[in-house]
Parts: C-alpha cells; sequence; structure tokens
C-alpha cells in the first residue's frame, strides 16, 4: 500500500500540492486523473522520490520513501517519466536491459537476462528488439520504456502518461496488458491517465487532483459519477452504463 499523509509541495513559491492525504491500495490498477497542471505528474515522481519531499510523509509498504535508501527504494517500486531521453543508438534491447541495473549494478546475470526476455515478450517487442531506437516509431519507442520499466521487476509501477503517442488500438493493448499483468502477479500499478474512459474500463481505483488539492478518490464505480467528473473536470458529462461498464459522455 502506499500511504500519502498530508503532503504539500511547493516550485519557485508556487503550491503544486496542498495537503494531500489517501492511501494507494495494493495488487491493484490506480489510474491518477485531472486537468492539466492539477499535480498529477509531481505527485507521483514525489512518490519515487525524484523529487525531495517538502511537507508530509510517503509510506511504500512500511518503507518512509524519503529515509528509505536508494537502492532498496529502487527494488520496491519503477517510475516511468515523460521525459525519456536517451542515445538514439541504443537497441530496444539495451534500453530495457536498462529496468534490472538497481538489482546487477553492471554485472548482469541469467536471471536478469531471463527478465529482459520476459519484458520484451510481454509488451510484443520481440520483432523489434534489435533496432536502434531512433528507427522505430514514437509509440514502439515508447512501449519499449514501458517494457524496460516492467523488466525491474517491482511490486509497485508507476507510469506517468505511458499511452503518449501511442495510436488507439496500441493504447488499448497495453492497457489490457496492464491489467493482466496487476491480475496475475499482484503488481500495483498507478497510472497517469488523461482520458477518462482508459481509466472507467481498466482502472480498480480513480484518484482525482485538481487545483493541486485531492478532489475525489474511490472505487472506479464509485468514482464514475457526473458529480464527480464535474468536481473534478469542471465540465458536465453524462454517464452511461452498459452491463456493468460505465462510460462517461464528454465528446458532445
Amino acid at each position: 500500500m502506499i500511504e500519502i499523509s498530508s503532503v504539500s509541495h511547493a516550485l519557485h513559491g508556487q503550491t503544486i500540492l496542498h495537503d494531500i492525504s489517501l492511501q494507494i491500495p495494493k495488487g491493484k490498477v490506480t489510474a491518477l486523473v485531472g486537468p492539466n497542471g492539477a499535480g498529477k505528474s509531481t505527485l507521483l515522481s514525489l512518490v519515487a522520490r525524484l523529487q525531495p519531499l517538502q511537507k508530509g510523509q510517503i509510506v511504500v509498504d512500511s518503507l518512509d520513501v524519503s529515509t528509505t535508501p536508494s537502492k532498496k527504494l529502487a527494488q520496491k517500486l519503477a517510475i516511468l517519466t515523460q521525459s525519456n531521453v536517451l542515445a538514439s543508438r541504443l537497441t530496444v534491447a539495451d534500453l530495457v536491459a536498462f529496468g534490472r541495473f538497481p538489482h546487477h549494478h553492471g554485472r548482469p546475470g541469467p536471471r536478469d537476462v531471463e527478465l529482459v526476455d520476459r519484458a520484451i515478450e510481454t509488451l510484443d517487442l520481440a520483432d523489434l528488439r534489435h533496432r536502434f531506437l531512433d528507427e522505430i516509431s514514437g509509440g514502439q519507442r515508447q512501449k519499449a520504456f514501458v517494457a524496460m520499466t516492467y523488466a525491474q521487476d517491482t511490486d509497485y509501477l508507476l507510469l506517468d502518461e505511458p499511452l503518449n503517442n501511442l495510436d488507439m488500438r496500441s493504447a488499448r493493448a497495453l492497457m489490457q496488458r496492464l491489467c493482466a499483468l496487476s491480475a496475475q502477479s499482484g503488481k500495483t500499478i498507478v497510472i497517469v491517465l488523461h482520458e477518462i474512459n482508459y481509466a472507467a474500463l481498466y482502472a480498480d481505483w480513480i484518484v482525482g487532483l485538481k487545483d493541486g488539492k485531492l478532489a475525489a478518490n474511490g472505487s472506479t464505480s464509485d468514482f464514475l459519477t457526473r458529480e464527480t467528473i464535474e468536481r473534478v473536470f469542471s465540465m458536465q458529462a453524462d454517464i452511461h452504463q452498459f452491463g456493468e461498464q460505465r462510460f462517461v459522455m464528454h465528446y458532445r
């Protein structure tokens, strides 16, 4: 479980997050949603300790993020940020192999090779494994970065807008794959999404941020109401039910 307690964060004198307290359930897919500038990426980066925590506390499975040694934390959680820039002459396999570095520190063994191969297969990148990053599409590179994160083999995956550059078919396939991974392995996946219906279809839990504050937090079925969507996004939308599945109609 990720426990976030009274977390506030400011940048250049501007408040980005204000007194955020919530629990993210373990072994589930949790979506972070909200308008641009709501603080979603900042919150994810604080959980991964990419930025120092200014106020409050974040605990991951009893490990205090602020005090846990980096090596131990990297074996507990992995993060994919929005800014992923590496040498273009790396192959897909080289990139995915970077995910194992927190474990082998430059001396990969058979287990590391096995997990890299598994990540490449899981993300359907086998045909591209020997291609250089500048020889594949932006969407394919994005999948390779997700595979690198998955290869780290942590209990927690933190993914900041992993659907960037993916077409509709690829985005759906990735979300289906992530849900299957969570269900089969018990991994906790926290994912920043812009399209609310991907959260509606694939998330077990949804956290809504607005203006740096927690606007809503709950199971997907409880979150998907007209009142909650209006509170988080400041817009009206219809909620349609198809069997047990709810969709947010916001395109008209």
